[in-house]
């Protein structure tokens, strides 16, 4: 399976709707899932486009976490509630594409004030999150789902954890992780460390958004791999989801059941163009200003309902290695 077709299962599973537990899902969608309303008075929307755009968020929020498991895991303090993972999927109207796209979390904003994009959510909840994301992309944002650090920890570790393999050792001293170079298999913990590791090389939040990439690959393979464990898996992504209201049930088993049907080829991942990944603003900071044209080039492609063309991507062997890095350990 590619890695590209990969992430579109794990939205499927995300959505959980594969393996015949579709009926337990339903139930626990009805009834668990907390409802939102992110479009509640927004004004000034872009058009509907042909397709459907999904804004995908992964929190911060601690709760649910125990003092063991926050000094175990370098979670100390409390969330910011800021947007950790920012990712917006379009699906042709047709069905017959999806494209993956990955918003840096430090993009510089300026509505209504100088910020960083993920600074949105805390600032002002999903709305504000739609707002300022609807106002960069000129897109128009039909869904909204929100994951937070304990439902993917639980998920990942009720499928008996995930493999990954670096070809260097990674250590980050701030989110604890420390992993030798070769596979590993990782716990919902260490998982998280994984996804969160922003200091382990020079590619720093963009080597972070790859490495969460990988994760989510390792996550869905392992979960089709362990259908026994997919109701346990579902419950826990389940217990601390958000979505908005018209994203019930039958939809979201409707998406997981087009995205299934896609081959590797229909599937695009791509990240905005970047001009500067450290662009200092005097009010908010260390922030990346992305580059205008590549970015409108590729927001227009998907307003268009067009597939994207795909980007080539540094790969766990290939971004900011150090010498005597061996890339045959994860060949």
């Amino acid at each position: 399976m590619s890695v590209r077709f990969r992430i579109a299962v794990v939205l499927s599973a995300l959505l959980l709707a594969t393996s015949g537990v579709g009926h337990v899902v339903v139930s626990k969608v009805e009834h668990g899932v907390e409802r939102v309303d992110p479009f509640a008075g927004l004004r000034d929307r872009p058009d509907g486009d042909p397709g459907l755009n999904l804004l995908v968020v992964g929190t911060d929020t601690r709760d649910g976490l125990t003092e063991e498991e926050r000094r175990a895991h370098h979670l100390g303090g409390e969330g910011c509630h800021c947007a950790d993972t920012i990712m917006l999927v379009h699906l042709s109207a047709a069905g017959d594409h999806a494209s993956i796209v990955s918003l840096p979390r430090d993009t510089l904003t300026t509505d209504p004030e100088p910020a960083k994009l993920n600074a949105a959510l805390s600032r002002g909840g999903p709305e504000a999150m739609v707002s300022t994301v609807e106002h960069l992309t000129d897109l128009r944002v039909d869904h909204y789902l929100e994951v937070n650090f304990v439902s993917f920890m639980r998920a990942v570790d009720a499928v008996g954890g995930v493999e990954v393999c670096t070809p260097r050792p990674l250590r980050d001293e701030k989110s604890g992780l420390d992993l030798p170079a070769g596979t590993s298999t990782l716990t919902g913990g260490e998982a998280l460390q994984y996804a969160r590791a922003r200091s382990v090389d020079a590619t720093a939040d963009f080597g972070r958004m790859q490495r969460q990439q990988r994760l989510l690959t390792a996550l869905a393979a392992k979960a089709l791999a362990t259908p026994a464990a997919l109701p346990a898996a579902a419950d826990a992504l389940l217990t601390s989801v958000r979505a908005d209201r018209g994203f019930g049930a039958e939809e979201m088993l409707r998406l997981a059941e087009v995205l299934t049907r896609m081959t590797a080829a229909d599937i695009t991942y791509a990240s905005v163009p970047v001009a500067d990944r450290d662009h200092t603003h005097p009010e908010a900071g260390s922030t990346v200003l992305w580059d205008e044209r590549g970015a409108a080039a590729l927001f227009t492609a998907l307003k268009e309902d067009r597939p994207l063309t795909p980007q080539k991507r540094p790969t766990t062997a290939t971004a900011a290695q150090p010498d005597g890095a061996d890339s045959s350990l994860c060949a």
